[in-house]
């Protein structure tokens, strides 16, 4: 006769919980931590920006004349986007062609991290420079750290709608649309062109 096979019996093994098993009052308390954290970020904040009290829509009440037209001097490295260089390569007076673009009375207005700018794009720019150190415009401080006018700009014409930037910078001109009411004015054939005037003449 053969021997009997000897097998454990499942009574008299110790059996034992794992340590991951949901019974362990440590993993209940994890899984009800989960849960609040979840049904926290579920919840969603909705926070809408504070609107310009100027603004009825998109039509900016706040923009009437005499205009101030912020004046942006940048110059990207592969092409020239300075708006005053436009100008004085197309030789057109600064305030007059404003006033025949708007049909209204306008103040230019530099700050003074363009005119930082415009200081550092050397002696090639000195005629720019010229128009722009004209005691004619009006001139603002800047209260803020570094020399960067784009967001210099872009900055103070979302704090105050009262604004029309003048530019030919395609990058500020983008970033620009983007905020309602502020018009864009710049030089395209052989003139000042106005963009999301209201009223504006064509």
């Amino acid at each position: 006769m053969g021997t009997a096979k000897k097998t454990r019996k499942f009574g008299a093994v110790k059996r034992m919980i794992g340590s991951r098993d949901t019974r362990l009052k440590k993993n209940q308390e994890k899984d009800i931590a989960k849960s609040k954290e979840a049904s926290q970020s579920s919840q969603v904040v909705r926070e809408i920006p504070q609107a310009s009290s100027a603004l009825f829509f998109q039509y900016n009440t706040a923009l009437v004349p005499p205009y101030s037209v912020l004046i942006d001097v940048t110059r990207l490295t592969s092409s020239m986007t300075n708006f005053l260089s436009h100008t004085v390569q197309r030789k057109l007076p600064l305030l007059e062609s404003m006033m025949d673009a708007l049909y209204a009375k306008c103040s230019p207005v530099i700050t003074s991290c363009t005119m930082a700018e415009l200081e550092k794009l050397g002696p090639r720019y000195r005629i720019a420079l010229q128009i722009a150190k004209d005691e004619r415009w009006e001139r603002l401080r800047c209260d803020h750290r570094g020399t960067y006018a784009d967001d210099c700009i872009v900055d103070r014409v979302m704090k105050h709608k009262i604004y029309i930037v003048a530019t030919n910078d395609r990058d500020l001109k983008r970033r620009i649309r983007k905020i309602p009411g502020v018009p864009i004015l710049s030089v395209a054939k052989g003139k000042y062109v106005i963009e999301r005037l209201p009223d504006a003449p064509d």
